[in-house]
C-alpha cells in the first residue's frame, strides 16, 4: 500500500464518482479504478459497493475513510514540518558571545531574530572567544559572537562590527583632563585587564595594541567581569582600554577618552564551522547582518 492509493480511495470516497475523482486527481479513470480494486484485493474487502448508477461506501470503507484522512493530514503535517526546519524557520540555535557584545549589537539582535522567528529556540550562553571555540568544537554551540584572534583556522569568521579602542580611567585621574589620549601617553600607567587565559582573548588585543604603540602594559589586576574592571578602575586601581561601545557601563567615578588618531579598533565577528548545515545559523547571522546594517554595528 502506497499513500497515493490512500490518496485516490479519499478522493472517491469523497466524490463518489470515478470520473470526478479521476477529474481532481489529473488521472484518466480507467486507472483509477484500477488502483481501487488493487487497495481492496490488497486489504481483503471492498471499500465501495458500485452500481450502473451510483457508488457508496462500504461500512468498512466508511471507516477506512477516517483513518485514511488522518494519516495523509499526518503526512502533510510532517512533511510542512520537514519544510520549516529545512528553510530555518523553526529549530534550536545556541549562541556564545563574548560580554562586550552585549553593549549594543547583541540585544538588538536577539530581539529582531525572536520577532522574526519565534519558533526557533535561541540559547544564549557569556563565553569568552577561547570557550566560544571549544564548545563550537564539542557541538554544545553552533554560532558564535567573538572578539579575534579566533586562534582556529577551521572555523568561517564572519565580519559583524568593528569600533575603536577607548580609555576608561577614573574620573580624578590626570589623564582625564584631557578631551583625547595617546595611546604612548598610557605607557607608565597600571591596566586593569582580563585574564591572559584561556588565549586567545581580549588581554591578547589590548597588549597587542600597547605593542603597537611602543609598550607594553603593566597589569595590575586581572578581571573575570568587565563590570569588575570598571569598578577597579572607579577605584583608582589603574586604567583599561575598552571597544567604544563599552561605554554605555557607567559607573560613578569612571570616565571614557577617546584614543587620538590612528586609534586602535576592535572586531566582532561571527565563528562557526563552515560546513554547518543547519539554515538556523544563516538565518540568525542574515539578522546580524541586517541590524548591523540599521545603525547598530557601529557601536557593536
Amino acid at each position: 500500500m502506497e499513500l497515493r492509493h490512500l490518496r485516490y480511495f479519499v478522493a472517491v470516497a469523497e466524490e463518489l464518482h470515478f470520473g470526478r475523482a479521476a477529474a481532481r486527481l489529473h488521472i484518466a479513470q480507467p486507472p483509477l479504478s484500477q488502483q481501487i480494486r488493487q487497495l481492496e484485493r490488497e486489504l481483503g474487502f471492498e471499500l465501495f459497493l458500485r452500481t450502473n448508477r451510483r457508488v457508496r461506501l462500504t461500512e468498512a470503507g466508511g471507516t477506512f475513510l477516517l483513518d485514511a484522512r488522518g494519516i495523509l493530514e499526518r503526512v502533510s503535517r510532517a512533511a510542512e514540518s520537514a519544510r520549516r526546519v529545512a528553510r530555518g524557520e523553526v529549530g534550536s540555535l545556541a549562541v556564545g558571545f563574548v560580554a562586550s557584545a552585549t553593549y549594543a549589537l547583541l540585544p538588538r539582535l536577539v530581539r529582531t531574530f525572536r520577532q522574526r522567528h519565534p519558533e526557533i529556540a535561541l540559547t544564549l550562553t557569556e563565553l569568552s572567544t577561547a570557550e566560544q571555540v571549544a564548545a563550537i568544537r564539542a557541538g554544545s554551540i553552533q554560532l558564535g559572537l567573538a572578539r579575534p584572534p579566533v586562534g582556529d583556522e577551521t572555523l568561517r569568521e564572519d565580519p559583524l562590527a568593528e569600533e575603536p579602542l577607548v580609555v576608561a580611567l577614573a574620573a580624578r585621574h590626570p589623564l582625564a583632563a584631557r578631551r583625547a589620549l595617546s595611546l604612548r601617553a598610557l605607557a607608565e600607567e597600571p591596566f586593569v585587564l582580563f585574564p591572559r587565559q584561556p588565549r586567545p582573548g581580549w588581554a591578547d588585543e589590548v597588549v597587542n595594541a600597547c605593542r603597537a604603540a611602543g609598550f607594553r602594559p603593566e597589569v595590575a589586576q586581572e578581571t573575570l567581569e568587565l563590570s569588575t574592571t570598571v569598578a577597579l578602575v572607579a577605584a583608582g586601581i589603574g586604567i583599561t582600554l575598552v571597544p567604544e561601545s563599552a561605554q554605555t557601563v557607567r559607573l560613578p567615578g569612571v570616565v571614557y577618552r577617546p584614543l587620538r588618531s590612528p586609534a586602535p579598533r576592535t572586531r566582532l565577528v561571527a565563528i562557526h564551522r563552515p560546513e554547518d548545515p543547519r539554515p538556523v545559523v544563516q538565518r540568525f547571522l542574515a539578522v546580524a547582518h541586517e541590524v548591523i546594517g540599521a545603525g547598530a554595528g557601529g557601536s557593536g
